[in-house]
Parts: structure tokens; C-alpha cells; sequence
């Protein structure tokens, strides 16, 4: 099919757009765990939502249900947040901030219209309507966005070249969630729960664990501030085991240069740094060192902990919003991360904020540092790093792998749906026009 003959169509004629709502403050009973509630803080960069903060109640879901969808592409249209797209592939219902389009799939293939939509991100945002500080595209001037269409049999090529890009990425999402929750969880039986200690105060082995790896540990309990700890284990502040990083730069007085740049933003919907141009950076940010680890002080409710692979290719800064911290000497990065993901920690460290109940709380850094933890011997901590040391580094591995395939993805995304790239049945490039 010639570039010339495909159309150019407006969504509304795609099939029927739905725009969500948000169930009544009168009615808290409507929230529940039956059916996801979809808003756009939730759409972080991956094809799905899997895990939303928040669902509906049954009760909701029949209040909602008119606005409920199964199989349709969600696109938030308000805000800073414009542009966002997923794919919604089970019963779900969103806010109003997004609008949802069950996909006529004899009109268009729902996955290539996911890849049109994501490409047209900034087109949204220009056609947003003005006179406000908060941009937002209501569903009429939703509706009338183009979209240009080759043949089903094409834009279902489409789809597959590019799908198969993501399908990679979010297998390794995937694989390094399980490898940081078994971290998590060796940390825990270890050094929160002293699984280890309890077993061989039973006069049992300890479950799963070498036999030189139990032997570090004592088989019985000492009273402490905290409660009761492992005998020989010591009470000590965050400070005896990190130091925090303070030293700024101004990326706009290097307009030219290229940063790694470590923000909220880029954690929340990847986990790898954007690159930025030091012009396009209109604040101070903190310079990275290596070994460095980010904990986010910003609404730490929402956990935020990064340990990014600084290298020199490029500088590494980042937000102030994060507290950049580096295990003292002697003392291990990983083991230091561990702490600061571990369900433990992160109960008190929420405590710690200042600020009104907004989303505006922060912790402070002298707050961070003059915290009480239970800190086992050298030898324990290198013990755990032995085992979650090689975990961490595969994620880390399949961060920079998914970073390469979704750069290869965003090169491609332009070009194929524009038909700039053509491709066969089977997916393969046919011509470069």
C-alpha cells in the first residue's frame, strides 16, 4: 500500500470514547480491590497498569458502570500528565482525567493505535484548550485527533515490531522485581526477623542457610532500646553508616552539555536517568558520586530508592528531592540499599516528614541521619552481600538493557507509524521511503 493511500482518520470514528469519573466522596464504600481504578499517576511509562493504587469496591464498579472498559487505550488529557497512553486489557475504570477508546478493532488494531497515540504526546498538549494554568483536551476535541492509518494487515506489523521491544523490557521489570523481592526477603529473615538467631536458640539450623553463613550469627537475644536484639549487635544512627552528598551544580551554565539526570520523574516511570541537555535544566541539582544511592525525601510514602549506575561517560546529577547518600568506609553499598528498601525502614522513615498532609511532606536530612537502626557485625552484613550482591547486579544489567531497547524503540516508534518505515506481514522492513 502506497504512503499516499493511507488515511488519515479521526479517533472518534475509531470507536467510542468513554471518559472516566471518580466515585463520590460520599461514598468511601466504593473503594475496594474488585476492579482497578486507573488515574494518570498511575501510567508510568510501561504498555499496562499492573498494580493501581487503588480499586474499586463491587458496590463501585456497579456505580461506575457505565464508564467501565475492558479492552480499550487510556489517555490521560489533563495536565502536566497529558499524553500518557496504556493499554487496558481487563474490566477497569479510570478518572476523569482520561479518556478511553474501545478500540472498533474492523476500523484499527488497538496495539498500533497505542503506538500512534504515544507518539503524539506533544500534539495533545498543543491542542489542549488555554486559558488556564492546567492544560486539558475535553473528549469532543479528543475525538477529532487524526490518526494516520495503513491497512489493518500493516498496522498489525506495526504493532509486532514494536511490541516485541517492550514485551523484552517488561519481562525484565518483571525479573527484577522478583530479584529485589528475594533481596527483601533475605533481609528481612536476617535482619529484622533474626530468623537465624531464633532458629539456633531452638537448638535448630537455620532454614536455607549455608553453614557458614549460620554460624555468624548468635542463638540468643539482648535487650535493647529497640526491643529485644541478637546478642552482640549493636544500636547505632544512619550516620555511622552513610554520608550524604551535598555538593550542586547549575546544569544551565553548561547549556551544551549532556547530563544523566536523575529525577522523580525518570524513577517513577523507568528507573533509569533521562538525558538532558544542561539548557533544557532549570535548577540546581546535586552532583552524583559514584556508589552513590537515592532515597527520595519528597512524599515518602511513595518509596522512592535508586542505585543507579554512575559511570563517567557523562556527568550524573540529581534532584535536590533526593537525599544522595554513600556507605562510609568499610561498609557496603548493597547492604545500605537493602536497608533502605526494607519494609522496617521505611515505616519510621515516613514518620519523619515535615509539612502539611499535602503532597508537599518532606523528610529532612538531619532527621534521616540521627535515625536508630539495629546494625549486625561486618562480617553478617558481607555475608548478605555475597548472596544479594549478584541479585542487584542483575538488576542493574537488565536496566541497562531495557534502557538500549526502548532508545532502539523510541528511534523506531516515529518512523513506523508515520510511514517513514514500511514493514511486511510477518513484521519485517520492507523500504525506507
Amino acid at each position: 500500500m502506497p504512503l499516499s493511500e493511507w488515511r488519515r482518520v479521526p479517533i472518534g470514528q475509531l470507536g467510542t470514547v468513554i471518559t472516566g469519573r471518580t466515585p463520590p466522596a460520599a461514598h468511601p464504600e466504593y473503594f475496594g480491590d474488585s476492579i482497578p481504578f486507573i488515574t494518570p499517576s498511575d501510567m508510568v511509562g510501561f504498555r499496562k497498569v499492573t498494580r493501581p493504587a487503588r480499586g474499586l469496591s463491587e458496590e463501585g464498579a456497579k456505580a461506575l458502570k457505565r464508564v467501565l472498559v475492558q479492552r480499550a487505550v487510556a489517555v490521560s488529557c489533563i495536565g502536566w500528565q497529558m499524553g500518557k497512553v496504556i493499554l487496558v486489557d481487563g474490566p477497569s475504570a479510570t478518572n476523569q482525567q482520561i479518556n478511553t477508546i474501545i478500540v472498533d478493532e474492523g476500523k484499527a488494531d488497538r496495539y498500533f493505535l497505542y503506538y500512534a497515540l504515544r507518539q503524539k504526546r506533544a500534539e495533545l498538549f498543543r491542542l489542549a484548550s488555554g486559558g488556564s494554568r492546567t492544560p486539558i483536551l475535553n473528549k469532543s476535541q479528543f475525538e477529532r485527533v487524526l490518526i494516520d492509518l495503513p491497512t489493518l494487515t500493516e498496522q498489525r506489523a506495526i504493532a509486532t515490531v514494536l511490541a516485541a521491544l517492550d514485551d523484552k523490557i517488561e519481562l525484565n521489570r518483571e525479573a527484577n522485581e522478583t530479584l529485589e523481592a528475594t533481596a527483601r526477603t533475605i533481609f528481612k529473615s536476617w535482619f529484622v526477623d533474626f530468623d537465624p538467631v531464633h532458629a539456633k536458640a531452638e537448638g535448630s539450623k537455620p532454614c536455607g542457610m549455608e553453614i557458614g553463613n549460620a554460624a555468624l550469627f548468635p542463638n540468643s537475644l539482648q535487650d535493647s532500646s529497640l526491643g529485644k536484639i541478637p546478642k552482640g549487635w549493636t544500636i547505632r544512627k544512619v550516620r555511622d553508616l552513610i554520608e550524604l552528598s551535598h555538593e550542586t551544580l547549575n546544569p544551565s551554565q553548561f547549556p551544551e552539555e549532556v547530563f544523566h539526570h536523575y529525577s522523580i520523574p525518570a524513577f517513577d516511570e523507568q528507573r533509569w536517568p533521562a538525558e538532558e541537555k544542561g539548557d533544557d535544566i532549570k535548577s540546581n541539582k546535586i552532583i552524583a558520586p559514584p556508589d552513590v544511592i537515592l532515597l527520595s525525601k519528597l512524599n515518602p510514602r511513595i518509596p522512592r530508592v535508586w542505585m543507579p549506575q554512575v559511570s563517567g561517560v557523562r556527568r550524573s546529577i540529581a534532584s535536590t528531592e533526593f537525599l544522595a547518600a554513600t556507605a562510609k568506609r568499610g561498609l557496603s553499598r548493597e547492604f545500605v540499599y537493602a536497608l533502605f528498601t526494607s519494609q522496617s525502614f521505611l515505616e519510621v522513615f515516613t514518620t519523619l516528614v515535615t509539612g502539611t498532609s499535602g503532597s508537599h511532606q518532606r523528610v529532612k536530612p538531619e532527621f534521616l541521619l540521627e535515625m536508630d537502626l539495629i546494625i549486625p557485625p561486618t562480617t553478617c552484613m558481607d555475608s548478605f552481600v555475597q548472596i544479594a550482591g549478584p541479585l542487584y547486579s542483575r538488576v542493574i544489567h537488565n536496566l541497562t538493557e531495557s534502557r538500549t531497547l526502548a532508545a532502539i524503540r523510541n528511534a523506531l516508534l516515529p518512523k513506523l507509524v508515520s510511514g517513514e518505515i514500511r514493514v511486511g506481514a510477518r513484521g519485517e522492513s520492507m523500504a525506507k521511503l
